[in-house]
């Protein structure tokens, strides 16, 4: 069956993205903190989380570069449509499979590939579960210079795992509002306001006359009705919840106490910088961690407080897999979420890794004040392992010699669907997985004695497989609950090797060839 969809040169011709193993490299902070900072490719480093994080990511919030041909110092953003739509794709689509079923993610973007990202997210998330595009306005002044019209804001938008499962949480209600409650009447409830009790959609049996205290008769408006029945609003006269004004002879309002009202308001899509920030404001923020290489392009703290407050609550798991300049991951940190943030570019060490660290030690810029943050928590800083698989001198596949024993069992376990969690008192126990089963990996000639050896400890029931480089003949059918299998040749066509940067700084985007226009013209 047809059906309606964006297509792009390159479109189903994704890479089989390798499952790198990290490389704990630092601990800023608490020792038992959990969260992340990792630095690497985000397409290997997304597929890297994937076995352990899938389904558990309350919120993503990513701002990746917006095809504007601006070239920015730290994202060349030129790039061409396809290009751009090919390598979001895949992001996209292990973003999604990161989420929680009652997670949401929230995209920041520009005119340039807005539109085009808004029908690829509808395929990858659903367009059920679309949930609105927020305008920010990015900007407090117009620029003179335009050659057209001065653009002023950006989209956020927000899609969800399930919206069904969802809920954003409500702001939080500012002095302002409150003041607009009194008590003219000395309500012992305490303060109200008063709201209107016409609606416009009629109905007849809530179309009738009321008689004031003064004695004046007040209709509903024209085409419009009470809100209540005429029963009903006897009731609320009795109760006091019925306004007259002080001198009885107004068109009746309904008291609203504040008591009553929810803890917070509904957030709106349009969010003015007066109260979430704006460019200044994030680059300002950001010069206090590096002031010689200004981030182009980093979002004010206020604006990602926003996003987490309707998105999350304390405890919940953030990712940021366009990390930038870390803003995602600072105001995490300081709103008692846990993080996982992902950054390639050489910012990652000028201004992700002092700024968290900076934050940690309780760094007062952004939003610290408004938190009362005062420093704490920790989090891990983290490289991407190198490629398992790599060309010796005789075109053969071999596992690469920047891995020691330790980061080849890991590997191993991960393209197998393993969780690496060596057992101290069974050596062949290396790893398990969902199903109870157990991995084993060994840089050494297994014998059929050792074979038999570790299936004496082994229980029927439980299941084992075994990687080495050689064996002897027969032992893969030797035993119906252990599977043994060569290594590399067993994990050659599980991937993609060799590829250590599938990321958006492309300069020159492939181009195609005269045939290549003229097929994709006419199709």
């Amino acid at each position: 069956m047809q059906k309606l969809e964006l297509t792009w040169v390159g479109k189903g011709q994704e890479p089989a993205v390798e499952p790198r193993i990290l490389l704990h490299q630092q601990t800023h902070g608490n020792p038992n903190a959990d969260n992340m900072l990792i630095h690497g490719d985000n397409l290997l480093a997304l597929k890297s989380l994937e076995q352990d994080f899938e389904g558990k990511i309350k919120c993503i919030y990513i701002d990746p570069p917006y095809n504007t041909g601006s070239a920015f110092e730290h994202y060349d953003d030129n790039l061409e449509h396809s290009t751009w739509l090919a390598l979001m794709f895949p992001r996209l689509q292990l973003l999604r499979r990161l989420l929680a079923d009652d997670g949401s993610i929230w995209i920041s973007i520009d005119d340039d590939e807005g539109h085009y990202l808004k029908i690829l997210c509808d395929e990858i998330f659903g367009r059920r579960n679309f949930v609105n595009t927020v305008i920010w306005e990015k900007k407090y002044a117009p620029t003179n210079d335009s050659k057209w019209l001065s653009d002023s804001h950006d989209f956020i938008l927000v899609y969800t795992k399930n919206k069904q499962n969802w809920r954003p949480n409500l702001l939080p209600r500012t002095e302002e509002m409150n003041a607009r409650y009194k008590n003219p009447d000395n309500d012992p409830r305490g303060v109200w306001t008063s709201d209107n009790l016409s609606v416009k959609t009629y109905s007849k049996s809530n179309d009738f006359p009321i008689i004031t205290p003064s004695g004046r008769v007040v209709n509903p408006p024209t085409g419009g009705c009470w809100r209540v029945s005429k029963e009903k609003l006897e009731e609320m006269i009795k109760d006091n919840r019925i306004w007259f004004g002080e001198k009885g002879d107004i068109v009746p309002r309904i008291k609203r106490f504040l008591t009553e009202v929810k803890d917070g308001i509904t957030a709106m899509t349009v969010w003015k910088y007066v109260d979430v920030g704006h460019n200044q404001d994030a680059r300002r923020e950001v010069v206090k961690f590096n002031n010689e290489s200004v981030f182009a392009t980093p979002k004010p703290e206020r604006l990602i407080q926003r996003i987490l407050h309707l998105a999350t609550n304390e405890g919940d798991l953030v990712l940021d897999s366009f990390l930038g300049s870390g803003t995602t991951a600072a105001v995490a940190h300081k709103m008692n979420r846990r993080y996982i943030g992902i950054e390639l570019g050489e910012h990652c060490y000028t201004h992700c890794l002092p700024r968290l660290q900076a934050v940690v030690d309780g760094e007062q810029g952004g939003i610290s004040k408004a938190v009362n943050w005062n420093g704490g928590g920790g989090f891990k800083f983290y490289e991407l392992a190198p490629t398992l698989i790599v060309t010796d001198k005789y075109g053969n596949p071999v596992i690469s010699d920047k891995y020691n024993p330790q980061m080849l069992v890991a590997a191993i376990a991960k393209l197998n669907g393993y969780a690496y969690a060596p057992n101290a008192d069974v050596f062949w126990q290396q790893g398990s997985s969902q199903t109870g089963s157990y991995i084993y990996v060994t840089t050494e000639y297994l014998t059929a004695a050792q074979l038999d050896e570790i299936s004496h400890d082994l229980p029927n029931y439980e299941r084992l497989l075994i990687c080495a480089p050689a064996f002897d003949i027969g032992l893969g059918k030797r035993y119906e609950n252990i599977n043994v299998r060569k290594i590399p040749q067993s994990v050659l066509d599980k991937c993609e090797y060799g590829a250590d940067n599938y990321n958006l700084n492309i300069i020159n985007p492939p181009q195609l060839d005269e045939e290549e226009w003229e097929d994709y013209e006419d199709a």
